[in-house]
């Protein structure tokens, strides 16, 4: 397979950018691209070009984890869907493909999924998605990045910037909100009734 392989440099560190001509790769594709290179944490642009991004750090990673663990737990409880973190990748309907550090999707919009579908990368936008801001993020990325969610059916996305102790909120049909050194921060819409405790991401490491 031929391909265009084109080296950016944005700050604070780089990624790389890979182009394959004129076409873009299809999904099953893409998929299979994944899967020869599961050492690279990448994603694939609506313009189809496959982004490779740096890992978080072991701080932002730890303030990741805490959003997945607090959202499993409730998701649990809740019993309407389930949560996943960041291994997790959705093909989008503007033809990109993203990985949320976090994300909920309801058990009707998974029934209506095939089983062999949800063993890969499934064919749909989930309900509500976190992202948490890195080291490597630059803060408009990652903005674009939550509008992008929002346009593709995403109802509810939190962007947590935790060195800030903000969180941006995104809501479909909406404009973004902020929140500061907030203590908590409660899901509404598809997550009504749950509560991000936001203390330990405040605190860090």
């Amino acid at each position: 397979m031929e391909m265009l392989q084109v080296l950016t440099f944005p700050e604070p560190v780089s990624s790389l950018m890979v182009r394959r001509g004129r076409a873009h790769l299809s999904n099953a594709e893409y998929y299979a691209f994944c899967l020869a290179n599961p050492e690279m944490r990448m994603e694939r642009s609506a313009e189809g070009e496959i982004v490779i991004v740096p890992p978080a750090g072991y701080e932002s990673e730890d303030r990741n984890a805490e959003v997945v663990l607090q959202l499993r737990q409730w998701a649990k409880r809740d019993g309407r869907g389930r949560a996943t973190g960041p291994s997790t990748q959705f093909f989008l309907p503007d033809g990109s493909a993203l990985s949320p550090d976090a994300a909920w999707v309801s058990n009707q919009a998974l029934y209506r999924r095939p089983k062999d579908e949800l063993r890969k990368f499934p064919h749909l936008a989930p309900e509500f998605v976190v992202e948490v801001l890195s080291p490597s993020d630059r803060l408009r990325d990652a903005k674009t990045k939550m509008e992008r969610w929002v346009a593709n059916g995403v109802q509810l996305a939190w962007l947590i910037d935790g060195d800030a102790k903000t969180v941006y909120v995104y809501r479909k049909g909406l404009a973004p909100k902020t929140r500061r050194a907030a203590a908590e921060i409660r899901g509404e819409g598809p997550v009504e009734g749950f509560i991000l405790e936001l203390a330990a991401l405040w605190k860090g490491v």
